[in-house]
């Protein structure tokens, strides 16, 4: 299994919405597209997804950048202060 470090992380929860089971997601890192798989890791979460849409202030968008605060759908409950990773293709 891969070891993820912070300073590899793409980016990092700030808030996850139950109801329509999106993560809000501060992009920290090189950030990420449509189609690229992230990993979700925390103390109790663990779990990879590839990203089908993302939104930023309410707009689709294909990719998101360094300094975004983006709306992602996961499959899985995640939890505030999670750190996103990018997986390898």
């Amino acid at each position: 299994m891969t070891e993820f470090t912070k300073d590899q992380a793409v980016g990092i929860v700030r808030e996850y919405f139950r109801k329509v089971e999106v993560a809000a997601v501060e992009v920290t890192g090189e950030g990420f597209k449509i189609g690229d798989t992230l990993r979700f890791r925390g103390h109790t979460t663990d779990f990879t997804q590839k990203i089908d849409s993302m939104q930023v202030d309410h707009q689709d968008v294909e990719k998101a950048g360094s300094g975004d605060l983006v709306g992602i759908r996961v499959s899985e409950r995640v939890r505030d202060n999670d750190l996103v990773f990018l997986e390898e293709a």
